[in-house]
């Protein structure tokens, strides 16, 4: 039996026969399949969530104009929303946001045929978003937020005088940040009923980590993500364009 040092010598791995290899395999499907159902079991507990009817009127600067909430949705019941790190003043926005909705162009067509819009939404001006969005080559809805309040509302966005007076409310839990951390990352789901606009779902930090394909392609691989355990996402750039 020969091993193989893997992720700069911090692991050894154990090379074996095609029998012992498959005798471990059929071992890790099984926990597979626990995690699977498991996995399906909590889904369905999220869309049994109760709904919050979201009270307030939010306007956004998209491509179509100033828009409400339920303009976003566009016609569709169920509406996704990005909350991306871009804040007014910013010079470029987050590079780990930007990993993410790299991988979403090609799915709207498909949410669309499930009666579902994405939408990702920032703080900082629309013509920022929109030179940002050419030069990455995205074809995402992008609206500005701006000082509406909305990534305020919904758990991402904190003032310098929050972040300064303590502990602020973050994925649930009351978090210390630096003053100038003033947007966070996640994502928000909601269903329309004519002008009627409800709150479904939120999900921040780790767990959006699902929506990101190129995290869940590495996973299978044998050096997994192959990140700094100190600063997992130092490596990523913007792609070229």
């Amino acid at each position: 039996m020969a091993t193989i040092k893997t992720w700069k010598g911090r692991e050894r791995r154990k090379v074996v026969s095609r029998k012992a290899w498959l005798k471990e395999r059929m071992k890790l499907l099984e926990a597979e399949k626990k995690l699977t159902r498991r996995k399906d079991a909590v889904a369905r507990r999220r869309r049994a969530l109760p709904w919050v009817k979201v009270g307030r009127r939010y306007l956004f600067d998209g491509p179509r104009g100033r828009v409400s909430l339920a303009d976003i949705f566009r016609g569709r019941s169920q509406l996704i929303v990005y909350h991306f790190m871009f804040a007014p003043g910013e010079k470029e926005p987050c590079r780990s946001c930007a990993f993410w909705t790299d991988h979403w162009d090609a799915a709207i067509p498909h949410l669309q045929r499930r009666d579902t819009t994405l939408a990702v939404i920032s703080r900082a001006p629309l013509r920022e978003l929109n030179a940002f969005r050419r030069r990455m080559g995205w074809k995402f809805d992008w609206y500005s937020c701006g000082d509406s309040g909305f990534n305020h509302d919904f758990g991402v966005s904190f003032s310098p005088e929050e972040l300064r007076a303590g502990p602020v409310t973050y994925n649930y839990r009351r978090r210390r940040f630096d003053d100038d951390l003033n947007d966070l990352p996640g994502i928000s789901a909601f269903y329309r009923e004519g002008r009627s606009v409800y709150h479904t779902y939120s999900a921040f930090s780790r767990g959006i980590d699902g929506l990101n394909g190129t995290y869940n392609l590495l996973d299978i691989t044998a050096k997994g993500r192959d990140e700094d355990p100190e600063r997992p996402m130092r490596w990523v750039r913007y792609h070229a364009g």
